[in-house]
């Protein structure tokens, strides 16, 4: 990730077992933040996509100031939402939510608009991973 996009900073890995995923953010110099995900286990909803090497460039993510009316807004779009609202740590514990489009495009939506991730040059040693994220998506 670093060679193809310059992505030099990173947040710390986080575990989040609501949504049953590990998770990693960079930043690439332009400000585009990227999500890393691996599975907890073979529960998780990213474990047969990342297994059939399939949605590996998954979803588009956009904070919100209101979960509430966003999916209503979703809704009126014709986009269906693929389960209930569920905490996300990676948020703070706020709600994320995620929707599918007429399109076949997967929308997460996330009710933190003010929130930023802590990233970290990538040569901090607390930005190196306990879990392997990066063969298993690529």
């Amino acid at each position: 990730m670093r060679q193809a996009f310059g992505i030099k900073q990173w947040t710390v890995p986080l575990t989040d077992p609501v949504n049953g995923v590990h998770i990693l953010f960079g930043r690439d110099p332009a400000g585009v933040v990227y999500e890393l995900l691996a599975p907890i286990d073979a529960n998780s909803p990213v474990h047969g996509a990342l297994a059939a090497k399939r949605n590996l460039l998954n979803h588009v993510a956009y904070r919100v100031a209101n979960l509430d009316l966003a999916r209503d807004a979703m809704r009126l779009a014709g986009c269906a939402p693929t389960a209930k609202p569920k905490p996300a740590i990676a948020f703070g514990g706020q709600d994320i939510q995620f929707f599918v489009t007429p399109l076949n495009i997967i929308v997460e939506l996330i009710e933190a608009l003010d929130h930023q991730h802590m990233f970290q040059s990538d040569e901090d040693e607390s930005c190196k991973p306990t879990v392997s994220f990066l063969p298993t998506v690529l």
